[in-house]
């Protein structure tokens, strides 16, 4: 712990599982965007330094609120899914695991670094040709290069820091 706090992706960081450009440190993620484009077969390439971090198996599932897919490494993936099976046992808790977990696959990449995205997940985020491999911190986002530029056009007004504890 520095300074009495823990770093983003504290539990990562003491694993010794290096992620991103961080030099294995934990205080920053996955980091980079990049621009591939999606096969016949649904297969997308997926950065090697992104690989290396998310294992020889990740799983990618609908991201809330947004047309775009996360991907997870299996240790954040297994956190996610404790956290939503522990909740209540009430229908509209049963109802919001289906949501999170509708469409959700685990993937293993090929020998050329491609992953073979479900047509289900491609046709949620609007994935057609043109695909942004995004590095989101704690996890890599999928999204059509179209839809990716409108989102961050509307984010584009936005203050990164306004709203949260962050200083730089």
């Amino acid at each position: 712990m520095a300074g009495g706090k823990f770093t983003r992706n504290q539990e990562w960081a003491d694993s010794g599982r290096d992620f991103g450009e961080n030099g294995g440190d934990g205080t920053v993620g996955f980091l980079g965007e990049y621009e591939h484009n999606i096969d016949q077969k649904n297969r997308v390439f997926i950065p090697a330094k992104f690989r290396e971090a998310l294992g020889e198996s990740f799983t990618l599932c609908r991201a809330p609120m947004e047309k775009c897919i996360f991907v997870y490494p299996d240790e954040k993936w297994e956190e996610l899914t404790r956290e939503v099976s522990a909740q209540s046992n009430t229908l509209e808790a049963r109802q919001r695991q289906r949501l999170f977990f509708r469409g959700s696959q685990t993937v293993e990449p090929d020998k050329q670094g491609r992953i073979t995205i479900p047509q289900k997940l491609c046709d949620y985020a609007g994935i057609t040709r043109e695909v942004v491999v995004f590095g989101a911190d704690t996890r890599v986002e999928l999204w059509d290069r179209e839809t990716f530029e409108q989102a961050m056009d509307e984010a584009g007004a936005l203050d990164p820091a306004d709203g949260m504890d962050v200083h730089y």
